[in-house]
């Protein structure tokens, strides 16, 4: 697309299907609404095709408008590249660049953040902290931070670290209800569960290449607040052993039945796969990747205690104490 006006009516689609919004697609190109109703309507005339159904509160792609979309990226990021290709070395990354996070970060990681922030002011950063699964593409985000082993087509993951899933207990609550030794025993057990893949609340514990169903007595997306109402002894948590770390270094919980139940995963930044990646967006994964990884590390020896070893370890630091 040669002509400027071209070039404009595929920038505000773009704008419009990344911001899911007329007006604040306006406000980033700094527009008036209506030229970027105009922009659209002149687009879809000249394709013969809709490309966006909207109405006075929402606004989503058709399907062609999804294709379109998809490639419509790619020239733009292409024209994106070109650009940060020929300016002087010297010259700052810029751009907008569309993260999402789980919201299990502590404050390194938000300060690992923050320096980039820092150290690329012209990056216009937008940071989304949810524990469902984005669609990347469909949703307009360049990163996403995932523990999974799975990749849905056309994406790449940069590993941080390996991961674990882990249960975990206080002494107190072991002490009061017994620790249970085999799976079926679970279901005798207050279970404070998480939601599956961040939206539906999980019916379901895994163990190995098994699954155990249970009824759960407490639901939540957010894995830190299962680890604090473990801790407090309210039940058995299934929580990535690296925010349980803390907690089982201070003596609050211990694991249960480590050895069994426990997923093995990974911990990896996921983008899609394009031939020339933004500059912001390859300068934000090297940033994360070389910084990342300390961070994701739990105590292997604290993690691979037995019930019994970590409730008497957790009562000998409260009487040296």
């Amino acid at each position: 697309m040669s002509d400027p006006l071209e070039n404009a009516e595929l920038l505000a689609f773009a704008k419009a299907v990344d911001a899911k919004s007329l007006t604040r697609a306006a406000a980033e190109l700094g527009v008036p609404r209506a030229t970027i109703g105009k922009r659209l309507a002149r687009l879809e005339q000249r394709l013969g095709v809709r490309l966006l159904r909207r109405t006075t509160r929402s606004l989503a792609l058709t399907d062609a408008g999804e294709t379109f979309y998809r490639q419509a990226r790619i020239v733009l990021d292409a024209v994106s590249q070109a650009e940060a290709s020929v300016r002087r070395p010297g010259n700052a990354i810029s751009g907008d660049l569309r993260v999402s996070l789980p919201p299990m970060t502590g404050a390194r990681f938000l300060d690992t953040i923050a320096e980039f922030v820092e150290a690329h002011p012209q990056v216009r950063l937008h940071v989304f902290f949810s524990s469902r699964m984005v669609d990347l593409r469909r949703e307009g985000y360049d990163v996403a931070l995932r523990a999974t082993e799975q990749l849905e087509p056309g994406l790449v993951a940069r590993t941080i670290a390996r991961t674990s899933v882990i249960a975990v207990a206080s002494p107190r609550y072991l002490a009061e209800h017994g620790t249970p030794r085999r799976l079926g025993d679970l279901t005798r057990h207050r279970c404070l569960m998480g939601f599956a893949r961040g939206e539906l609340p999980q019916t379901h514990w895994a163990s190995g290449r098994s699954k155990i169903r249970l009824e759960g007595a407490f639901f939540s997306n957010n894995p830190e607040l299962l680890c604090r109402l473990a801790a407090r002894g309210q039940g058995i948590a299934f929580v990535p052993a690296v925010l349980a770390a803390g907690y089982v270094r201070r003596g609050e919980l211990v694991p249960v039945m480590p050895k069994v139940l426990r997923v093995e995963g990974r911990m990896a930044l996921v983008y899609p796969d394009r031939d020339l990646v933004p500059a912001q967006v390859r300068a934000f994964i090297d940033w994360m990747v070389a910084r990342l990884p300390p961070l994701m590390q739990p105590s292997v020896a604290l993690l691979g205690e037995t019930p019994s070893d970590g409730v008497k370890a957790a009562r000998q630091r409260r009487t040296s104490a």
